[in-house]
């Protein structure tokens, strides 16, 4: 029985769902841009500064479970709207913050209300379209309002804090959040599972303080400090997760059904979303350094040359459904990693070059390749679930999405700081203080401060160190991704033979 077609009302309705997703992505990158701002006015301490950064991204992460559980039991139009309200609301007084305290709190409000916008969209998109081909253009238009939103944001950010004060830049999702909940009661259809149960609340305060410390680990590995309360946090983190599995299989009414899992499709997509995650997230953490310290980029200079990046995921997102129609998702995901890994080749490449025009080849490359790895990885997800658990499915992929990208910056952020201080070892001006020393080998913008400090011939060969120093670094991390790509595309290629359902998503 063929799925029925989708109509004017769904295809406006996809419009309206990618809004959101627009949003939440700028939110991820106009920070960044605001923070000297933020710093001079406010004057968190670097501890406050901290959670300012990632008291969002924690609370999204461990919150997407829970929400897409709860968009299944009470409708996922009406966790859209509570979210979008929410989130509009503690924009605006994010924008008036008058302490550190008060950013904090708001960004943690931002973070819960962020954590609505993914699994209720995607969920939407697995009910509105049961046509397999009308999902995965669907889905491909969910994915580049992602990309549309990471461009947007480091430009209509910069352009705001030319003219206006920092909190500008928080105000910018006011009226996109207004226009949904305005629209989105008229073109979106309410789903919910009609069988669902009560939310299990210590099942979601499991998945939650998992989730968090597995993060909080993976992050304290990745800033190199104490190893082993990096340690003890990750291994407290993946105990809370074995308790809070083993919780759901004994439940009536499981907040995740774990037999999702008992699906290889969905189990292989699921993994290749998260690695792909992991390698896109993994990388470009060297980039806008790259740009800003080693090329000398403002931050607005450095957000143009990376919009290529942006736009090469959008345009490989919109190309999927074409490219699906003559080549099954078993043959294009893998494919997709191997493209992935010329691009990081050509990174490794472009950094000794130090032109910002070969970087951004290589960037478009490999944004390209993984534009319809992660569409087609994400469609067979949710085209895997039944429509009833789309709010779970789609909660599970996007969690396991946050937790590839932390493992990223971990892993090639551990394997760049490796190779940055051995080759800084050798190439350090002699004379140095122990104060210059530990500046130099902890980051690049504290090893250029102190290089400053220093003046003279030896400050200027302290900064050329410490230069060559990060792009054998950022060489050093594309090439393990390269590597990395490879094997993943063999591995997938099996796992994707194998699965009876991969060749298309239902």
């Amino acid at each position: 029985m063929l799925a029925p077609r989708a109509g004017r009302r769904e295809w406006i309705g996809l419009a309206v769902i990618a809004l959101p997703c627009v949003v939440y992505a700028m939110d991820l990158t106009v920070l960044n841009l605001a923070l000297p701002a933020i710093s001079a006015e406010l004057k968190p301490s670097s501890t406050q500064l901290l959670w300012i950064v990632d008291i969002y991204g924690f609370m999204v992460a461990g919150l997407l479970m829970t929400m897409g559980t709860l968009g299944d039991r009470i409708g996922r139009r009406r966790l859209l709207m509570i979210g979008a309200a929410a989130f509009g609301i503690a924009s605006v007084v994010a924008a008036f913050s008058t302490s550190p305290e008060m950013l904090i709190a708001m960004r943690a409000v931002l973070g819960i209300a962020g954590a609505t916008l993914a699994p209720s969209t995607l969920s939407l998109i697995r009910n509105m379209f049961g046509d397999s081909r009308e999902r995965t253009v669907a889905i491909g238009v969910w994915i580049s309002s992602y990309s549309v939103g990471g461009a947007l944001g480091p430009v209509l950010g910069g352009a705001l804090l030319e003219y206006f004060w920092w909190g500008s830049a928080f105000l910018v999702s006011v009226p996109v959040m207004a226009l949904l909940l305005l629209v989105g009661p008229v073109l979106l259809p309410e789903y919910r599972d009609p069988k669902a149960g009560r939310l299990d609340l210590a099942s979601a305060a499991l998945s939650l303080l998992a989730i968090l410390s597995i993060i909080d680990g993976v992050k304290r590995f990745a800033a190199g400090g104490t190893a082993w309360l990096a340690a003890l946090t990750l291994l407290f983190g993946l105990a809370l997760g074995w308790v809070f599995v083993r919780r759901q299989t004994r439940l009536a009414e499981p907040m995740i059904d774990t037999r999702l899992f008992g699906s290889r499709a969905f189990s292989a997509a699921l993994a290749t979303y998260t690695l792909a995650s992991l390698l896109a997230f993994g990388v470009f953490i060297y980039v806008s350094q790259y740009l800003q310290l080693v090329l000398d980029m403002g931050p607005l200079e450095a957000g143009l040359w990376t919009m290529p990046f942006a736009f090469g995921f959008i345009a490989g997102s919109m190309l999927t459904p074409a490219l699906v129609r003559r080549y099954p998702p078993a043959r294009l995901i893998p494919a997709g990693f191997v493209g992935a890994a010329i691009g990081f080749a050509l990174l490794a490449a472009a950094a000794s070059v130090r032109a910002p025009w070969v970087l951004t080849v290589a960037l478009v490359t490999y944004s390209l390749a993984l534009a319809p790895v992660f569409t087609l990885a994400t469609d067979l997800v949710v085209g895997n679930a039944p429509p009833e658990r789309a709010g779970a499915a789609s909660a599970i992929s996007e969690t396991g999405s946050e937790l590839g990208g932390a493992l990223g910056i971990a892993l090639l952020g551990s394997v760049g700081a490796a190779v940055y201080g051995g080759v800084l070892n050798d190439a350090l001006p002699a004379g140095l203080t122990a104060a210059g020393l530990a500046a130099a080998h902890s980051t690049l913008g504290a090893a250029l401060d102190a290089a400053r400090e220093l003046g003279g011939g030896p400050g200027a060969a302290m900064a050329a160190a410490a230069r060559d120093a990060f792009v054998a670094s950022m060489q050093a991390a594309a090439l393990v991704a390269g590597a990395v790509s490879l094997l993943v595309a063999w591995c997938v290629r099996r796992a994707l033979a194998r699965a009876p359902s991969a060749g298309r998503p239902k």
